[in-house]
C-alpha cells in the first residue's frame, strides 16, 4: 500500500499550480497549494508536507525569502524544497542549491523530469 505523501506547491501562476496538481494527483499525492511565499511558508508550518515545490519569482514574498523562513523554523527546516523557476541563467542552479533547495527544475517543465525529481526527492528524504 502506497503511503500518502503531502506535497505543497507554491506558485503565483494559477495554470502552473493546476498543471502541477494534475501531475502529482495522477501519481496519488495529496496536493496543497499557496500562491506566494508568505502563504506557502505559513501553510508549510501548519501541515508539515513531505515536500515543497517552490517557484522563485513571486509577488509579496519570493521563493528565496520563503526558503529562508522555512530554514529558520525548526518545524520546517528538514522539509525538502525543490526550486521550480524560469530562471535559466548560468549559475542559477548552483546558487539555488547553495541557498538550501534540494533540486532545481526549470520552466517550462518536462513532465517526466519533474516527476522523476519529485519521486527521487521523496525517496531520499522519506524512504
Amino acid at each position: 500500500m502506497k503511503v500518502e505523501r503531502k506535497i505543497l506547491v507554491v506558485d503565483d501562476d494559477t495554470m502552473n499550480r493546476k498543471l502541477f496538481r494534475f501531475l502529482l494527483q495522477e501519481e496519488g499525492y495529496e496536493v496543497l497549494e499557496a500562491e506566494d511565499g508568505a502563504a506557502g511558508s505559513r501553510l508549510a508550518r501548519e501541515v508539515l508536507p513531505h515536500l515543497v515545490l517552490m517557484d522563485i519569482q513571486m509577488p509579496l514574498m519570493d521563493g528565496l525569502a520563503a526558503m529562508k523562513v522555512l530554514q529558520a523554523d525548526e518545524a520546517t527546516r528538514s522539509i525538502p524544497v525543490i526550486a521550480i523557476t524560469s530562471y535559466a541563467m548560468k549559475g542559477d542552479r548552483e546558487r539555488l542549491l547553495k541557498s538550501g533547495f534540494v533540486d532545481y527544475i526549470s520552466k517550462p517543465i518536462d513532465k517526466d523530469a519533474f516527476m522523476r525529481s519529485v519521486k527521487t526527492t521523496l525517496e531520499r528524504y522519506h524512504g
